[in-house]
């Protein structure tokens, strides 16, 4: 059965949260009473202190449609006298997603940027029935997230959790507004962590829960049992085009990283090490040593005169963590150093010959490196590779909006040749693309099968 991911325009907890609640230091913790007088576990005293922080958003754009193409004739229309603004009648759509307030002072509400992208106008709905005009600070569309602004009083917002601290188990609940119906909620366990390769976004890093996420619930928050912020609801895995409880939020540490520096710089920069990276394979475990069980990322390449060639990093260093967070694939690394405020120092833990080590590394401008793996050429910008171990090159991540998506290409798939010359590595694809023009022909290998994208 083909698996479809859906975007997000918006079980049960099992018999066990009842015992926890009841041990567990939150505001879940006051206990209601049966009818009989005896305390049940709620979530309601937690939910009457976040609810009014999730918000629904409905966005309005004015789509043009042409009728005939005679209309189009400037000819047809002066000989019929036909007016230009009646060649195009316009219709007048509507979307409906969610948000949080995160600050409510200044009135900053995130969100994912599907849910506006496109839109002309978008009105933030509270929970106490105020419609509100808001205006978009910012945007980021490689990771799915703008940064709204509205100007109202006795705004309520939801605190920051650190989403590092999640732990696969955890319970959370999701709040939003599936379907239009308005505000809704429900509960579950963050059922995995660093969810990436799913080819949603750019950079991809995922909570996966079982709390029912359905249409609409885009942008809404997922909490945890003290009524912090631990992520932004953003897709769904539906086979079937509905919940099958597999759903993924964005971590709100990611989320925070874009809009501390959307509302410093107006816009999103990306900072790097200097490091091409690639998943650790079984063949490459037995390689390097590697004892059976160990998680981490190989080192492919370093950049000379980067940050990490000056902490003294090597290719075939096995990166193990990121200030604590551990790393398990080459797109969480890429989506972790991607969402780092640029001039920060980081601690990077690895293993060389057996050993391991730590180091401090600085995140640079992007702008200020000759990158490894993405921007080779123009029509490949948004798109990241790294070596593949049995030749060519594999796209690691892209832009859901780059050429290359629109062209067909696709995370995962290994680039054998670029224009008819032959693709070993990615120096040898950075040399093929020095002599190419304003089309590139790309050889590609996905699920055993080759074929060609061309990309212009």
């Amino acid at each position: 059965m083909m698996q479809t991911l859906f975007r997000l325009p918006g079980r049960r907890c099992a018999a066990i949260l009842a015992s926890l609640l009841l041990v567990t230091p939150a505001f879940a913790v006051l206990p209601m009473t049966d009818s009989q007088g005896n305390p049940l576990p709620t979530l309601a005293p937690m939910l009457k202190s976040v609810n009014p922080a999730v918000v629904n958003i409905a966005t309005y754009s004015t789509q043009r449609y042409d009728n005939n193409p005679l209309l189009n004739d400037p000819f047809f229309r002066y000989f019929f006298n036909i007016p230009d603004a009646q060649r195009a009648p316009q219709k007048r759509q509507q979307s409906a997603g969610s948000g949080v307030i995160v600050d409510a002072e200044n009135g900053y509400v995130l969100t994912n940027f599907h849910v506006i992208n496109g839109a002309d106008e978008v009105q933030v709905q509270l929970i106490d029935g105020r419609s509100l005009q808001a205006a978009v600070m910012g945007t980021d569309p490689d990771l799915d997230i703008a940064v709204l602004k509205v100007n109202a009083d006795n705004l309520t917002d939801v605190p920051f959790a650190n989403s590092n601290a999640l732990q696969v188990g955890d319970f959370v609940v999701a709040i939003g507004n599936p379907f239009g119906l308005g505000q809704t909620v429900t509960t579950g366990i963050v059922s995995a962590l660093g969810r990436s390769g799913l080819g949603i976004e750019g950079f991809e890093n995922f909570i996966q829960t079982d709390a029912s996420i359905n249409p609409g619930n885009s942008g809404g928050a997922l909490v945890n049992l003290a009524g912090e912020l631990v992520g932004i609801n953003t897709a769904i895995l539906a086979p079937s085009g509905g919940n099958v409880g597999i759903g993924f939020a964005i971590p709100v540490n990611m989320a925070r990283a874009t809009l501390e520096q959307i509302l410093e710089f107006g816009e999103v920069r990306r900072g790097q090490i200097g490091i091409a990276a690639q998943d650790l394979t079984p063949d490459l475990r037995n390689a390097f040593g590697l004892p059976t069980g160990l998680r981490g990322v190989l080192i492919a390449d370093v950049l000379d005169g980067s940050s990490a060639s000056d902490a003294g990093l090597q290719p075939g260093d096995i990166v193990l963590s990121l200030d604590g967070q551990p790393v398990t694939s080459a797109n969480q690394l890429q989506s972790i150093l991607a969402t780092t405020a640029i001039g920060r120092t980081i601690d990077l833990r690895y293993i060389r010959g057996q050993r391991e080590r730590t180091v401090e590394v600085t995140l640079q401008d992007a702008s200020t490196l000759l990158s490894l793996d993405d921007e080779l050429h123009p029509l490949l910008e948004g798109v990241r590779f790294e070596n593949n171990e049995r030749g060519g090159v594999r796209v690691m991540n892209m832009a859901p909006t780059s050429r290359a998506a629109y062209a067909g290409l696709r995370p995962g798939d290994v680039v054998t040749a670029v224009n008819r010359r032959p693709v070993r590595d990615l120096s040898a694809l950075n040399d093929a693309l020095q002599s190419a023009g304003r089309e590139l022909l790309l050889s590609i290998v996905r699920d055993n099968r080759s074929f060609y994208v061309v990309i212009r």
